[in-house]
């Protein structure tokens, strides 16, 4: 089990914006997700991973693969009160899923440096 949240790198967000977005990624999709798959991912110690994403279509291409194999996931659009535009999408949030599943989707993105 674990939990992913890919960052739109397109953006350039500070790191205090990037960490409140990924934040809300985390949170959203957790929420989204099943309480069985809630309760196994508090067990292993709530994994997660974040991965650099290129740009807004690969975020929501990304999204639409999720939705295909029901794998619960969430794209954090946010206010566009202090950064960026209201309606930006700034990062997506995946799972907590078990880890192959997720994997199928994310498996050749890179870590967030």
């Amino acid at each position: 089990m674990k939990q992913v949240i890919v960052v739109n790198e397109k953006l350039n967000l500070p790191r205090g914006k990037l960490a409140a977005q990924v934040a809300h990624a985390s949170v959203a999709s957790l929420l989204s997700s099943g309480a069985a798959h809630q309760q196994r991912w508090f067990k292993v110690g709530m994994p997660k991973i974040v991965l650099a994403g290129e740009n807004l279509s690969q975020l929501q291409g990304l999204y639409e693969k999720c939705q295909q194999l029901e794998i619960p996931a969430y794209l954090v659009q946010d206010a566009g009160k202090t950064v960026v535009e209201p309606g930006t999408v700034t990062c997506l949030g995946i799972g907590p899923a078990i880890s192959e599943e997720i994997d199928k989707i994310t498996g050749s993105l890179k870590l967030l440096k």
